[in-house]
């Protein structure tokens, strides 16, 4: 009757107490580019920079390091953002019209992103008739003025309120409707067309009183607020974008729809001003597009900048995504690859400087953040050390390096630094340096390193808050490419007129979808990487600290071993360039292995001490001895009816066909052997039975769970013999005296298959083994009950832990494995975990994580977690991601499940096939196509932003008109739960906002919310992921 019996009293408290000391979640911080952003502000006082985004994130950049982020409650687009200068506050507006302050506010020395007030617009003010006030419908722009402490909108009606910002209310008896500026304009004006909205508002530096008000028709105001007047009346009739006013006041510039821009004397003179004194047309005479944007910059040694947006040839260049740079007769068309979001000059503000002397110029696009270096010859781009786009190319592939030597750090940066121009003499330094970076130096340096699908391998510093480039590594340059020919046809000469200049890193565009990097590997100890690819390649490299021009070693290996009736459908493989070629300093092929068929790469593991590669494909896996350079083993892990891994990526129509006949076929099989069991049909009563024994059982006392029922895979389904996992081991595989080196190899099908290798030993006083050949033979070969793939393999030692990397132990550099004790093996299978003893391979320990979870198993790693409590205590504890985006921790070799955490949405499949575990308990996973969201497993090894700023208005005074009250928890849009700070509204309503992380007190936060601010997008990142994204990924998200 019932299914479960009792096993044991309840938990152990100081268990517990020790789990919370090794053990806990927190999304610490997002690296990356910010998806999709909308609205772009700076602050000149504080020197910091804030990004919206169309999910209704803010984002607030300063020094590296300093980071502050913040999420509207509201799914809105944020159209645009306002900082109240040196008051550490913004005031955002949403795509509904709702008005939002944020204020960063300091505990306990540290700072963080608070949303303070909010302010939802009223349809119409007033009385509804015809004499009541006029609506507010949409607002269009917003001038902040008085210091901040005052706000003017422009609406789309055409009329500008005025907003108290320290408390978001009007202010009554001062809205300036578009009739009490028609008394100002002569009657031939009045009796045309509508002023139209609002395009532009504009301050004057030196006179605060004084609003320069532009409207769509063309008409510009200087508006004196203290006389409640108009100074001066422009009377322009082309539809205007943009306005700029110079800083002393005596000239504007307007931008208008046709392409063109005017400038316009504001001296004492006649008013209404019917002329511009200069109107031109920079790429006219043909039609133009719209100027969008317009400013006007003075410089102390003489002349101006003008800096626009748009205004480029229609039929020509209207594609084109351009801002213009002019400075006397020089003009620069700066040409990007993504939509111009917003731009803004880095430049004095202070009311008793003459000159602007603008020092850079930020430009805020769709897919990267470019900033030039104004006051250097020829305004060359400064590089950012965060924000930078790590999508430039689709990322298709990541992984981790922890505690990277200092020596091997060195050698990448420098490399690196070969790779960009060095900054000449006088250059300026990056300008968004606001804030103090509070956080300590990393105790180790960590790579992440990224493959992406134009063949390039990116290098990070992922040691910090900032995620900083450090090199870059094309594998390109090795193969001739389908496009070649085609790019040096359509390369011809493009005409001096416009002056383009290419900016910016952003390249979404593949040579060749073939060199699409799938699976990377990198030594840190001997400077060795594999890099394998769409086509089958895997290259070797070694880091080289000088450029040399040399030949690379070719090799093919068939992984089908002439097995006859299989026929490749698929791409072609990528053929190698001849002959010695050029390669600049850092990694350098040594040796190109060519896979048949050219399959994608879907493992690959590297022993640098054996000189050994092991990779695999959908067909198979082999063993190079990239020393030697020849193969050591080939094996075909196809099964008869595997024909869908022989179409290629291209070629799935029949087979997808099949495989739902399958399917169904598999379903029908379940139901009809249902059938055949005996089963109680009144299961309302199993339930309430359940029920009932739930509730009288004590609550300290474990139970086991009822197991589900999991049917076996066919030995024929589709894609049974992709290899999944590869691993080196020096083990007992032949017998319980004598280890020595193997290899395991994990597939789709459940098969696990043990080669004993005969490596020669190294001479000695030297870390390079001998010449002779290398020896494989099968020594093992598993067959997993249900034949779920194997997700990963790891061989512990007579402790308990998993043995050290390549040269870890013979360096001193890790505690020697124990070879005294009986070794075991750790297979991770989709639905299951188990140890088995070795040289036997008899089952010593499983924990069945579908049966008991119903879930599946996704990502495995083996993670070290450290106490908080005690400096030398740490336990190595098993890592695991479900297809439900589930993060479980097991205990090793024990597999007790110690704590489990909700970390990714289920529905989000290329989040979780891109998330990569480190070897201290943290974790990557991309949360959209450019952004890497950053979490921890770990009590003690956090990443998170601690920051501070300097303020100048003083946060409790503020606090009297409004106060911040805690809600209770609520979900965040990715699943973890959090505390949500519920600011008053300006009725004094709880108006709840934005969430903060429920972290322990004593680690002060500088985020709001470290959640997955564009998880509601995320599913539609673009992540090429060859072999990790499954049919059960698929099933699970359609079911």
């Amino acid at each position: 009757m019932m299914k479960f019996r009792f096993r044991r009293q309840g938990a152990d408290p100081q268990r517990e107490k020790l789990k919370q000391e090794l053990f806990a979640f927190n999304k610490t911080v997002e690296h990356g580019f910010p998806n999709q952003p909308s609205a772009l502000a700076f602050d000149p006082e504080l020197r910091i920079m804030a990004i919206g985004t169309r999910s209704g994130a803010v984002k607030i950049y300063g020094a590296p390091g300093v980071e502050f982020t913040g999420l509207h409650r509201e799914m809105a687009t944020v159209t645009q953002m306002h900082f109240l200068p040196g008051q550490g506050r913004l005031l955002t507006l949403l795509d509904d019209s709702s008005l939002h302050l944020w204020e960063i506010v300091h505990h306990n020395g540290c700072a963080h992103l608070e949303e303070a007030l909010s302010f939802q617009l009223p349809a119409r003010l007033g009385f509804d008739g015809a004499s009541g006030p006029p609506t507010l419908a949409h607002i269009t722009v917003i001038l902040l003025v008085a210091a901040g402490n005052m706000a003017a909108l422009g609406t789309e009606g055409g009329s500008v309120f005025f907003l108290d910002v320290p408390t978001l209310t009007l202010m009554e008896g001062q809205t300036l409707g578009p009739e009490e500026v028609l008394r100002s304009v002569p009657d031939d004006y009045r009796c045309g067309k509508a002023l139209g909205p609002v395009e532009s508002l504009q301050g004057h530096v030196r006179d605060p009183t004084r609003i320069l008000i532009g409207y769509s028709r063309g008409l510009l105001v200087i508006w004196n607020r203290a006389a409640q007047c108009a100074d001066r009346v422009f009377l322009g009739n082309q539809q205007l974008e943009s306005l700029c006013w110079e800083r002393s006041g005596s000239t504007l510039v307007s931008s208008h729809s046709d392409g063109s821009y005017a400038i316009w004397s504001a001296d004492a003179g006649s008013s209404p001003v019917m002329q511009p004194t200069v109107a031109t047309m920079p790429y006219g005479p043909f039609p133009c597009k719209a100027i969008n944007k317009i400013l006007w910059r003075d410089c102390a040694s003489g002349g101006h900048f003008i800096i626009f947006s748009g205004g480029m040839p229609r039929a020509s260049y209207g594609d084109r995504h351009c801002v213009s740079v002019l400075r006397a007769d020089t003009l620069v068309t700066l040409d990007f690859t993504s939509r111009i979001i917003d731009f803004f000059t880095v430049h004095s503000t202070r009311p008793e400087d003459e000159f602007d002397e603008p020092q850079a110029l930020a430009v805020l696009l769709e897919e990267e953040l470019v900033v030039l270096d104004l006051q250097m010859p020829g305004w060359p781009v400064l590089p950012a050390p965060y924000l930078a786009p790590l999508h430039s190319s689709a990322i298709t592939c990541s992984a981790h390096v922890a505690n990277v030597p200092a020596k091997l750090w060195a050698r990448i940066v420098s490399a690196g630094e070969q790779q960009s121009a060095p900054p000449a003499a006088g250059a300026s330094s990056w300008p968004i340096t606001g804030g103090r970076n509070l956080a300590q130096e990393p105790s180790q340096r960590g790579l992440l390193l990224t493959g992406h699908e134009d063949g390039t391998v990116r290098f990070w510093d992922a040691s910090g808050v900032a995620l900083r480039p450090l090199y870059k590594l094309s594998t390109a340059g090795l193969f001739q490419t389908d496009c070649e020919h085609a790019d040096s046809l359509a390369q011809a000469p493009e005409d001096d007129w416009p002056p383009f200049r290419k900016v910016g890193c952003f390249d979404p565009y593949s040579d060749d979808p073939r060199l699409g990097v799938q699976k990377v590997a990198l030594c840190k100890y001997t400077a060795q990487m594999v890099v394998a690819g769409t086509a089958g390649q895997v290259l070797v490299l070694e880091l080289s600290d000088v450029p040399s021009e040399q030949a690379v070693s070719v090799a093919s290996m068939d992984l089908l071993q002439d097995r006859e009736g299989f026929t490749w459908k698929g791409h072609e493989r990528l053929s190698p360039r001849t002959g010695p070629l050029p390669w600049p300093a850092g990694f350098q092929p040594r040796v190109l292995v060519q896979c048949l068929p050219p399959a994608a790469v879907t493992a690959v593991t590297l022993h640098t001490e054996w000189s050994l590669v092991a990779f695999g494909t959908s067909h198979g896996f082999g063993l190079f001895d990239y020393q030697r350079k020849s193969p050591v083993l080939a094996r075909c892990t196809l099964h008869p009816n595997d024909s869908l891994a022989m179409e290629g990526p291209l070629s799935r129509v029949k087979s997808l066909k099949k495989s739902l006949r399958q399917s169904f076929r598999r379903i029908r099989k379940s139901r009809v052997s249902g059938k055949k069991r005996a089963v109680n049909t009144n299961s309302k009563l199993q339930e309430a039975n359940a029920q009932l024994a739930e509730q009288a059982c004590p609550h300290d006392v474990e139970m086991t769970p009822v197991q589900r029922r999991i049917e076996p895979r066919s030995a024929d389904d589709s894609l049974s013999g992709v290899v999944r996992c590869l691993y080196f081991a020096d083990t007992f595989l032949r017998d319980a005296a004598h280890h020595g080196p193997t290899m395991w190899a994990g597939t789709n099908s459940g098969s696990v298959f043990a080669y004993a290798l005969e490596v020669p030993l190294a001479a000695a006083g030297s870390e390079k083994r001998s010449e002779r050949a290398v020896e494989a033979v099968l020594g093992k070969e598993v067959q997993l009950m249900h034949r779920a793939p194997v997700v990963a393999i790891a061989v512990l030692d007579g402790r308990g832990r998993p043995l050290p990397e390549p040269f870890e132990a013979s360096r001193d550099l890790a505690q020697a494995p124990d070879m005294q004790g009986g070794h075991a093996v750790l297979i991770a299978s989709e639905e299951q975990f188990k140890v088995f003893t070795l040289p036997k391979v008899s089952a010593k320990t499983k924990f069945k994580l579908t049966a008991h979870e119903g879930c599946r198993v996704r990502k495995v790693a083996l993670a070290t977690f450290a106490s908080v409590a005690c400096e030398d205590y740490a336990e190595t504890c098993l890592a695991c991601l479900t297809n439900l985006g589930d993060v479980h921790v097991f205990s090793v070799p024990g597999l007790r499940p110690q704590v489990h955490y909700s970390c990714i949405r289920k529905e989000d499949i290329s989040g979780i096939a891109s998330c990569v575990f480190t070897r201290h308990g943290q974790g990557f996973y991309l949360i959209s196509p450019s952004e890497f969201e950053r979490f921890s497993l770990s009590a003690r090894n956090i990443t998170e932003p601690l920051c501070a700023l300097d303020i100048r208005w003083s946060h409790g005074a503020a606090q009297a008109s409004y106060k911040l009250q805690e809600s209770p928890k609520l979900s965040q849009a990715n699943g973890t739960p959090g505390i949500l700070l519920a600011p008053q509204s300006r009725d004094g309503s709880p108006n709840p906002v934005c969430g903060t992380k429920a972290g322990a007190p004593e680690r002060p936060e500088a985020t709001l919310s470290p959640m997955s601010v564009d998880s509601a997008i995320s599913a539609d990142t673009t992540l090429d992921t060859t072999g990790d994204i499954t049919v059960e990924d698929v099933q699970d998200f359609l079911g």
